[in-house]
């Protein structure tokens, strides 16, 4: 079975195999949204498709809605070439339930693909200047939120088409995992378009416009998606589906015709959509007020499960796991992350009332982190630690009044200094994720653990010298430093404490 528009005749064969087909019209659809665009995505990886285009496969296939999402990349345009023209932007995607079995279904949600080259750049001009234009979203990551992104001029330039065309409203709409999304892509998007207005690329009135016109929703996002896994594609291929093979990119990002997530899924979104917006409603997506999202925000990404995720991470590549869920049977990271989420993380959130916070934990212990169906690794959570650090352990240790209470936050800053020696608990060398401030911390902790380096808030989040964490940070450091084993030891007594 080829996946292509033509190969999706074989319906048979896809349902034989267990692949559920569209059940909507889709060339009817891409005819619809080219004459009247709704919805354009940047940011064309795996999370978007599969998240976003799932979600508005659903609203489709129940006819709720009659068009689909525009998918542009401005980044690595080979994904556009090899994940999406290849396969008529169709994808099959495997949601991987935590008693093992696979959903498979086909997504075909994306009317268009485009490569921001020459000819895609004035395909966007076109569509930006569509009055039936309602969103554009974002999975481009935190490091891509600033002024200095030629991304961010990019869309300036767009918006600036689309405020020649009269100006119609719009809602400019981060989905990225990271905290005040909206917040920052507007900082970042209006800083670029001023730098624009002083050149005189962009008009006073058009910077005035964006200012008014253009809504900057902020959103929680949450659901783990690895890169393609080889198992994947090898059960794809065998039940017939051809080209499942997976694609790394000369900008090393890894996609293929397939993606793999997990069966849980959130997303939260503040409803401010000045020129509506497509009814994602029906597909689970939460709108609510920005204060709720702050709040959901707050309970996932300091609470409840960006911390496990990270304590995991680090701990994870010290001890030599390489699946997050293998680090869940073993009893005591399992143990640990219980403690951090249920005894010093739970009891600070504010709950958000959309969303049960013990209710969500209970599943990322129970069902998400230990789903042995889902090939996510340590390695990968750990990558660019030290912008997370402070967002994930900074409101608990500040909500909490008697710090002395707190033995497993701690505990993480020092694995994740011990982790930066590049040495793991066998005494084995190993490279550490890629992170910004990978060469500046560890030149920072070639004469110790100075109050200098535990008084970075950029860093802890707090002044780890004056609340009087520091001692504790510099004890489990050193005592992981004690040879082989030592962070297994000082593991298993930091949870009798």
């Amino acid at each position: 079975m080829k996946l292509s528009l033509e190969g999706l005749g074989q319906r048979a064969a896809w349902e034989s195999a267990g692949i559920e087909l569209p059940k909507f019209d889709v060339a009817a659809m891409r005819e619809r949204t080219k004459e009247a665009p709704v919805w354009v995505h940047f940011g064309a990886g795996n999370i978007f498709r599969a998240f976003l285009c799932a979600a508005m496969q659903r609203v489709l296939d129940a006819g709720a809605f009659d068009r689909g999402v525009i998918a542009c990349e401005t980044y690595d345009g080979e994904i556009i070439e090899r994940a999406y023209d290849a396969f008529d932007n169709l994808s099959v995607l495997a949601v991987l339930r935590a008693d093992g079995t696979v959903e498979k279904r086909v997504v075909a949600s994306v009317a268009e693909a485009v490569q921001a080259d020459a000819r895609g750049i004035e395909r966007m001009k076109e569509i930006f200047r569509s009055p039936s234009l309602q969103m554009v979203t974002f999975t481009v990551t935190e490091k891509a939120y600033k002024a200095e992104n030629p991304m961010m001029r990019l869309i300036a330039g767009f918006l600036s088409e689309r405020f020649a065309a009269g100006g119609m409203p719009l809602a400019i709409v981060s989905m990225d995992n990271c905290a005040h999304n909206g917040d920052k892509l507007r900082a970042a998007l209006l800083s670029a378009a001023e730098a624009m207005a002083a050149e005189g690329a962009l008009s006073a009135p058009c910077l005035a416009w964006l200012k008014q016109s253009v809504a900057f929703p902020n959103t929680m996002i949450d659901k783990i998606t690895p890169h393609p896994d080889e198992q994947i594609a090898r059960m794809l291929q065998q039940d017939g589906v051809e080209g499942m093979e997976i694609i790394r990119t000369q900008k090393r990002a890894v996609t293929a015709g397939f993606v793999n997530a997990e069966q849980a899924e959130y997303l939260v979104v503040e409803d401010i959509f000045p020129n509506g917006r497509p009814p994602l409603e029906k597909a689970g997506i939460l709108f609510t007020d920005g204060q709720t999202v702050d709040k959901v925000e707050k309970m996932k990404v300091g609470t409840c499960l960006n911390p496990l995720h990270t304590a995991l991470a680090v701990l994870g590549c010290l001890l030599g796991f390489h699946k997050i869920s293998d680090e869940m049977a073993d009893d005591d990271l399992s143990e640990f992350v219980e403690r951090l989420g249920y005894v010093e993380s739970l009891p600070v959130v504010q709950d958000p009332g959309v969303l049960s916070p013990k209710q969500f934990l209970d599943e990322v212990i129970k069902l998400r982190l230990p789903n042995p169906f889902l090939p996510d690794t340590p390695q990968r959570i750990a990558a660019d630690t030290s912008q997370k650090l402070a967002i994930r352990f900074g409101h608990t240790i500040a909500a909490t009044q008697d710090k002395s209470t707190l033995h497993c936050v701690p505990f993480v800053f020092a694995a994740w200094l011990r982790y930066l020696t590049g040495v793991d608990d066998e005494g084995n060398t190993f490279t550490p994720s890629p992170d910004p401030r990978l060469d500046e911390v560890r030149a920072r902790m070639a004469g110790g653990l100075s109050d200098e380096l535990l008084s970075d808030e950029t860093l802890f989040g707090c002044d780890l010298v004056q609340n009087g964490m520091a001692a504790v940070v510099r004890a489990k450091f050193s005592e992981m430093m004690q040879g082989k084993g030592a962070v297994r030891r000082a593991l298993k007594k930091v949870l009798t404490e």
